[in-house]
């Protein structure tokens, strides 16, 4: 365990003219609460392999670029404070931050600009050598027909209101385009009072945004839609709107949110929302914006709060969803670093999505399983490796022989199978989990039987993902003929387990 805490001089007590210096802690300092021993997380779960280590976890600082997001949302209504986690960011190892603009956060005196509050955040992220994605939400009831400041509170719609949009957009963008990269367009435009605007007016809305945005920084990179669950429909006119306004190439990609109780569940939606797309613009990719499980249960605010979730199926979720992501060549964003304290509705409840722990006052109080385990996903998943696009395998389960399943609906017993190479060693990694159900309490496992067809191992080891664990693979447990590697009694629950070349694990 890390703890750091800053200590102050400050001078206290004056005696015959000289300063009697007396230390005292700054309530104010960081007291940084992260494991990196190599038994961060236990759970019960049975491996009788020999263990050799833990995965290190890595800064993202060291990572040139990977597929990972974290989302840092609702600083711009006060339910997170950026400060309280600012020194959890860089360990997680994700380099792409997603934010809020905050409009009217900003703008509270027409043609008044305060940007304190996110100077601070943007200037401390890219400090860090981060990169923020901030998006263009949300409206400003200073303005008639100017929307609202909160998720679903609708649009700007009046021709004053777009006009100081246009001018605060472009305001932004200005202040921050060298810090700023990334872009997106409104959030969940599908929800609340935004469901009496059409697509297409939503669409437009997006156009007349990215066009402000390329005007001033031509180099940026825009995310349109970011659509509140997936309504094929819905995106399929969204789509169709801007691709015969001839628009698409303001367009770097196109976000979705979806949340599913089983977060293997939705990949045949996630296909079809990629046809759509594909239809209008074929070299435009889909990113998952936004998803997340709750680490607790009913009494909670968001999505999927409705169920008996726990510390431990959160990290089984979160990570089961990053790498099915991964699986698919989605890039995929984690809603969200720390838990909010949503104080507007008629309840004042805590999201618990969060993978860092706070209370009902924003204070921080410690990283949560999913924390760890995603740093143990981070570690090892970069740019350096790439997906295996023909992999060929079969495992036993119930007696079948079965193949990676992609973009289909899940069966009863089935895995999710997934492989990658290093892009220069070519040395490779599978990753493997039970996608039947829901996540569960239960860390029993089940062995299994793989054979990988044109596979590449020297020194192959097993890593659960949950604990950062890797231990050995004997001799005895697996087998080569020609490329073809078989390995036997490899047990598999419903996380991710990972078979891979020790020379691509960073080992604690």
């Amino acid at each position: 365990m890390i703890e750091k805490k800053s200590i102050l001089l400050k001078p206290v007590l004056q005696i015959g003219g000289l300063f009697v210096l007396l230390y005292f802690l700054n309530q104010n300092t960081f007291s940084q609460k992260i494991d990196t021993s190599g038994s961060r997380v236990k759970t019960d779960i049975k491996i009788t392999l020999p263990l050799i280590g833990s995965v290190k976890y890595r800064n993202a600082n060291t990572i040139e670029s990977s597929n990972w997001l974290i989302g840092c949302e609702t600083l711009d209504r006060d339910f997170a404070d950026y400060n309280e986690y600012k020194e959890y960011l860089n360990p997680l190892g994700i380099k792409l931050l997603r934010f809020q603009g905050g409009w009217a956060k900003i703008e509270k005196v027409k043609g008044q600009y305060d940007w304190a509050w996110l100077d601070n955040i943007i200037n401390d992220a890219a400090s860090r050598g981060l990169k923020p994605w901030l998006q263009t939400s949300y409206g400003n009831t200073l303005y008639k027909g100017g929307g609202g400041a909160n998720l679903g509170a609708g649009l700007p719609i009046t021709e004053e209101a777009l006009i100081a949009y246009n001018k605060w957009v472009a305001a932004m963008v200005t202040r921050y385009k060298d810090k700023v990269k990334d872009w997106e367009v409104w959030n969940e435009p599908n929800f609340g009072d935004n469901t009496i605007n059409s697509p297409e007016l939503i669409a437009d809305f997006n156009i007349r945004t990215a066009e402000i945005i390329k005007k001033i920084q031509p180099d940026a990179k825009i995310s349109g839609l970011a659509l509140g669950h997936i309504g094929y429909k819905y995106a399929e006119r969204f789509f169709k709107r801007i691709a015969e306004k001839k628009k698409m190439k303001l367009f770097d990609n196109m976000t979705y949110h979806d949340y599913v109780y089983n977060p293997d569940a939705n990949y045949l939606k996630v296909y079809m929302l990629q046809e759509a797309l594909y239809k209008y613009a074929p070299n435009i990719k889909l990113r998952q914006g936004e998803n997340g499980a709750p680490s607790g249960g009913g009494g909670g605010r968001g999505a999927l709060w409705d169920y008996d979730w726990s510390e431990l199926t959160q990290a089984k979720w979160d990570t089961r969803r990053m790498l099915g992501n991964l699986g698919h060549d989605i890039e995929c964003s984690i809603f969200g670093i720390i838990e909010m304290a949503y104080t507007n509705g008629p309840i004042n409840r805590l999201n618990y999505k969060g993978i860092i722990k706070s209370d009902s006052t924003k204070k921080l109080i410690r990283p949560k399983i999913a924390y760890y385990a995603i740093q143990n996903v981070t570690s090892i998943f970069d740019n350096s490796l790439e997906r295996l696009m023909d992999l060929e395998h079969t495992y036993n389960i119930e007696g079948a022989s079965l193949g990676e399943h992609r973009f289909s609906q899940t069966t009863d017993r089935s895995l999710s199978v997934y492989g990658y190479q290093h892009k220069v060693s070519k040395k490779q990694v599978y990753t493997i989990w039970i996608d039947e159900s829901i996540p569960s309490e239960s860390n029993q496992t089940k062995l299994q039987t793989f054979s990988f067809s044109n596979a590449n191992f020297d020194s192959p080891v097993l890593i659960d993902i949950i604990t950062g664990a890797v231990y050995e693979i004997p001799t005895q447990l697996w087998s080569k003929k020609g490329n073809t590697y078989n390995f036997k009694d490899i047990p598999v629950y419903d996380a991710p387990i990972l078979i891979a070349d020790k020379s691509l694990i960073n080992l604690n």
